[in-house]
């Protein structure tokens, strides 16, 4: 600890800011002088469990163990693994912590690095080979917005001009946020490898390193928050919201999976198998589209979340897999040997990161466990509901499916499922009550 103090003051940085998820993913934290660092280490940082049962808009949702219990405490102890300066501020440097809760002196069951942890955990049990690994690649969409009080939420797409797909440079870009973050990225040591603007106007993509499960979903945490710090130091707004406007596409968050040996040999490739994967892989695929039903209330958390699903949008609306096709729900990208994958488009850009990546490492885990085979891969263009089961068209429905699914739930623990699904099924509740623009617009002036 003191050879760590004494580096970080011989780099003139004099605070550490502790940062951990919440349910939602969005960043909680707090700025620790570095003169007290060490007994931030040795006795955590005190936080109100009810961090885990807020809303986006300050109200405490009733999950057990929070406002029935007094609002306790947990405790958040600086994993000094994760340190890192930020660039854009002199003096501080990034820590990633893990909540502990002080009575047990157990991991909080809401916390969802843990339950990331938890999951890994029975990766040799579940798959009968100790020597597996998960690899993950996060692949992330997001929107830049800028103010305007003429627009009814307040802000606009940023850049406005449509037609940019896939494009670098002031085209879609005419102040250079995507140059600007890209190397603030760089300096932040978080794998981003390249970014380009998307397929909407003032949205954007950056691309992560592939790496073991827990560092990708903990690369991706960070990514999103300093994607949305660097634009409020723009006077801009970075959202991760999956569908932010009505009559342009959503913001994807797609997972790249793959599976190594103690050798790092990738066990999803064959060159004999049917389109040169292993029967692992096999199993894998089936195991995720087996459970994707309960998976899109991890990978789809929001009720936002099913305005971006639907035919022709690129967003997946159908239980179905196949190779090297963007239509559908799970992807099996052209490389093989090292390369060897599959990509789970399931996701969208709202969801965080350590939920989904468990989630969908629970799903693969039970495949090859319970050895399903799939059914056969989609041909052609992946919207035709008589070919395959749709997924679930609603957040309550998604919530249903992850409740009813027993063997993914007991792998995710009892404690997270409770909280997670108290939280999402009051925040339904909350979103029936709100009158929307829509509802004023559509019925006020006629009824």
């Amino acid at each position: 600890m003191a050879e760590t103090v004494e580096t970080l003051r011989a780099n003139h940085t004099d605070v550490v800011r502790v940062v951990y998820p919440d349910l939602i993913g969005a960043d909680r934290g707090r700025d620790v002088l570095l003169g007290h660092l060490p007994s931030a280490c040795g006795h955590g940082l005190t936080f109100c469990r009810a961090v885990y049962h807020t809303t986006p808009r300050g109200d405490v949702v009733p999950v057990a163990g929070g406002l029935d219990a007094g609002l306790p405490d947990i405790c958040v102890h600086p994993d000094l693994d994760t340190l890192r300066p930020l660039p854009w501020e002199p003096g501080v440097a990034w820590c990633l912590g893990d909540t502990i809760d002080p009575l047990t002196g157990e991991p909080a069951p809401e916390s969802p690095r843990a339950l990331l942890r938890r999951v890994l955990d029975h990766v040799g049990e579940y798959a009968g080979d100790d020597g597996l690994s998960p690899v993950v690649g996060p692949e992330l969409e997001y929107f830049l917005c800028e103010a305007d009080p003429a627009a009814p939420s307040g802000w606009t797409p940023y850049g406005g001009a449509t037609g940019n797909v896939y494009s670098a440079g002031r085209r879609g870009d005419p102040d250079g946020h995507l140059l600007r973050t890209l190397r603030q990225l760089d300096e932040l040591g978080i794998g981003a490898i390249a970014g380009n603007h998307e397929f909407d106007g003032g949205q954007f993509e950056i691309n992560l390193a592939h790496s073991d499960a827990l560092d990708a979903a903990d690369r991706a945490f960070l990514f999103k928050a300093a994607v949305k710090e660097a634009a409020r130091r723009e006077g801009r707004l970075a959202t991760f919201m999956a569908k932010p406007f009505s009559g342009i596409g959503g913001s994807g968050f797609h997972l790249h999976l793959s599976l190594v040996d103690a050798a790092g040999h990738n066990v999803f490739d064959d060159p004999e198998g049917d389109l040169g994967l292993s029967d692992t892989a096999r199993h894998a695929i089936a195991g995720v589209l087996r459970h994707a039903p309960a998976l899109a209330a991890l990978a789809n958390p929001t009720v936002n979340s099913y305005k971006r699903f639907g035919p022709d949008t690129l967003a997946p609306w159908l239980i179905d897999w196949g190779p090297d096709n963007r239509s559908a729900m799970v992807r099996i990208p052209p490389e093989r040997g090292a390369g060897s994958r599959l990509e789970l488009r399931l996701g969208d850009a709202s969801a965080n990161p350590y939920l989904v990546v468990a989630g969908t490492v629970a799903a693969v885990l039970l495949g090859i466990r319970d050895k399903p085979e799939p059914p056969a891969p989609l041909e052609g263009y992946g919207y035709d509901e008589t070919s395959a089961p749709r997924l679930p068209g609603t957040l309550p429905a998604a919530l249903d499916a992850l409740e009813a699914d027993e063997a993914l739930t007991r792998l995710l623990g009892e404690g997270f499922t409770g909280a997670f699904l108290t939280y999402k099924r009051n925040e339904i509740e909350r979103c029936q009550q709100a009158v929307t623009d829509w509802e004023f617009a559509e019925y006020a002036f006629h009824i």
